[in-house]
């Protein structure tokens, strides 16, 4: 059984971090590529972060320079260092691990993150 399991989230004001953390069981973890999604309320489900297994690693445009995505495969964990919140950062956030071409699919529970101003 799959199972990803986020913590971490909770609210914060703006400007201040949360870092969200994501344990995964079940996979061959260091064979997958690592994601963070957010969905929030009236829009699309939106990749926040994703780590490939070579560790690169890629950005929505919305959260460069203030967001970190790391793994860690002897752990099977992946974290969300995210810095300087805004508003608009308010979601819940889920972890996702596949292997890519839209192989192996997994979504934990999701998160959420709310950041007022």
């Amino acid at each position: 059984q799959v199972l990803l399991v986020e913590s971490g989230g909770g609210s914060v004001q703006a400007g201040g971090s949360l870092r969200l953390s994501c344990a995964a069981s079940g996979i061959i973890f260091s064979l997958n590529t690592m994601a963070w999604y957010r969905l929030a309320p009236g829009k699309q489900r939106e990749l926040v972060a994703a780590i490939t297994t070579s560790g690169s690693t890629t950005y929505a445009d919305s959260v460069k320079g203030r967001f970190t995505i790391s793994r860690d495969n002897a752990e099977k964990s992946v974290d969300l260092q995210m810095n300087s919140l805004k508003p608009e950062d308010t979601a819940v956030y889920y972890c996702n691990s596949n292997l890519g071409n839209g192989r192996r699919v997994y979504w934990g529970q999701g998160t959420q993150v709310t950041v007022s101003s």
